[in-house]
């Protein structure tokens, strides 16, 4: 009804998932990265999570206009299926051939199987996409994560990306699932869009749609950010619904009022709603700038301050900010490295990964590695770099992550960054000091705000870390010995108690209960079973000093 007042082609505001309407934002654009990353990559999954009307279905319009012409792709919009009805769906997005009338999911599988053998014998990639995965039934999932075990044996025949809401996250997390997470290689969540995003989002789909003139005020702009909390769905109601508003009052430009009328009458109630919600945020924001702050003038401290000034310092620390909330289970690091600073340097990394003198092979962060657990003269010539940590009592974690992730795990890491080539280059992630880190290139050392790092970094990294000597490799409820005796040991000191004398060796209930409780401090399956990585963070509380870490524990939480 507006669009001829406004001089416009069509609604710019339709819910509807058009791809000429897609405007790229930060989070479009690494969200795609992500994407193009997972599909180059043979095997495992990619998972994109976001809040309902995030965009999610938008991005996955916009993919498969750009996917390229050797890759052939099975879209399932509705999982909402049965594991026989799901697999015909796939076969029958791919044209797969096979007899109608069949019950038998063996028959459709071997269809299916067929299919991508031959797509893979004649140069062609097959990608999966699911939409709404969260409402994938388990069996479905279970069915989804024998699919990648159709292979050759060097490739993956088929490439899977699950979409889907936060619920996938939590359904993945469930210990009946652990092997299909295991198989994710690449995860990104769409966040709400930010101020600035939100006016370059209105004005693209207005542009789009033929106007030749700004629509909104910068009122009305900033009243429709705080009412859709950047969410681009929320964004599209309101201002559909304010330039009708507009149009109904012969007002040639869309104002404040307006949109705080539209949405009222869209179900969102300014004066109520809006503010209780953010009014925790607002509060939990100023608890941190205090936090901060505090911190701030405490490395400023340390930094001007003896070696037994600073430890009193950061007792004293620890002991009034526990009388408030309890401390997060991941240390903060207060550490002043003795390499040079992160921050320091003017040299950008695009710079420095487009310098061909510059080692970023995998030799050379092996040997940076190595060199931080003083492991010196190595050759890789005829062994890998975990063969040879093997050797030395080493063992390797190769996964996928994020910067939480490396700092639990508390060792030098070495990440794969991409750069714009699509070249892969490996590097040693030597410290991490607050939002900043420390960049080990074959030896020499470079500082950078990690969120110039995460352009290039899409997850992957490899650590070493050296297990504690036990007389079991697993232990769970009911074992009994010394190794039990070594669990309430760590357990005590990362409590900030020591083991009474009397300690069971017998693993009971309530030691059962501290474990699952240090698992969830640390975001580990909460399972009450001592695996590689509890293992891992217990011996955070047990290390030495000649362990190389990315942070060092206060002494007295190490004893």
């Amino acid at each position: 009804m507006y669009t001829e007042f406004f001089g416009l082609r069509e609604s710019p505001f339709s819910i509807a998932p058009d791809p000429q309407y897609l405007f790229l934002s930060r989070r479009d654009r690494e969200a795609l990265a992500h994407f193009r990353y997972g599909i180059s990559v043979s095997g495992g999954f990619v998972q994109l999570t976001g809040e309902v009307g995030t965009g999610k279905t938008m991005l996955i319009r916009a993919l498969l206009e750009e996917l390229p012409e050797d890759v052939d792709v099975a879209l399932v919009l509705n999982p909402v299926m049965t594991v026989f009805e799901f697999v015909a769906a796939i076969c029958d997005e791919l044209r797969v051939s096979y007899r109608k009338t069949t019950k038998s999911l063996k028959v459709l599988v071997d269809a299916l199987n067929a299919y991508l053998l031959e797509n893979h014998a004649n140069g062609r990639r097959t990608v999966l996409i699911m939409d709404e995965a969260q409402n994938l039934s388990p069996e479905v999932l279970e069915q989804v994560r024998l699919l990648t075990n159709l292979e050759t044996s060097k490739h993956k025949l088929l490439q899977i990306i699950l979409v889907g809401q936060p619920e996938l996250n939590e359904k993945l997390a469930g210990r009946n699932m652990r092997q299909l997470a295991q198989r994710i290689t690449v995860r990104y969540s769409l966040v709400a869009l930010k101020r600035n995003e939100t006016s370059e989002y209105i004005a693209h789909r207005c542009r789009v749609a033929g106007a030749d003139r700004e629509l909104f005020g910068l009122p009305a702009i900033s009243w429709v950010h705080r009412l859709s909390g950047g969410n681009p769905r929320m964004i599209n109601i309101i201002c559909d619904r304010a330039l009708m508003g507009a149009y109904a009052r012969s007002q040639i430009m869309v104002d404040a009022a307006t949109v705080r009328r539209a949405a009222a009458e869209v179900g969102d109630s300014v004066p109520g709603r809006y503010w209780l919600r953010h009014a925790k945020m607002l509060a939990a924001a100023m608890a941190a700038g205090v936090i901060v702050l505090a911190a701030w003038q405490l490395v400023l401290l340390v930094q001007t301050s003896t070696p037994q000034e600073t430890a009193g310092m950061v007792s004293r620390t620890h002991e009034a900010v526990g009388q408030g909330e309890p401390l997060a289970a991941t240390p903060v690091h207060l550490e002043v490295p003795r390499a040079e600073s992160p921050g320091k340097h003017e040299i950008s990394l695009e710079r420095l990964l487009s310098d061909p003198t510059v080692a970023t092979d995998t030799e050379s962060a092996f040997r940076a590695l190595f060199a931080r657990w003083n492991i010196h003269d190595i050759s890789l010539a005829d062994r890998t770099g975990c063969e040879i940590a093997e050797q030395v009592g080493l063992r390797c974690i190769f996964s996928t992550g994020t910067w939480n992730n490396l700092r639990n795990f508390n060792r030098p890491t070495v990440i794969e960054l991409l750069d714009v080539q699509g070249d892969r280059h490996h590097v040693v992630v030597d410290r991490m000091i607050g939002d900043q880190v420390l960049l080990n290139f074959g030896g020499k050392t470079h500082g950078f705000a990690i969120s110039e790092v995460d352009r290039y970094w899409y997850g992957k990294y490899l650590l070493l870390w050296r297990p504690p000597s036990l007389a079991q490799d697993t232990v769970r409820r009911g074992a009994r010995g010394e190794t039990v005796l070594w669990l309430r040991d760590v357990l005590a000191r990362y409590q900030g108690n020591n083991m009474s004398s009397q300690a069971s060796d017998l693993f009971d209930e309530e030691l059962e209960i501290q474990l699952k409780e240090f698992q969830r401090q640390h975001q580990l399956v909460a399972d009450g079973i001592v695996g590689q990585f509890t293992l891992m963070h217990l011996n955070n509380y047990n290390q030495n000093h000649t362990t190389p870490v990315l942070w060092r524990l206060p002494e007295a939480e190490t004893g």
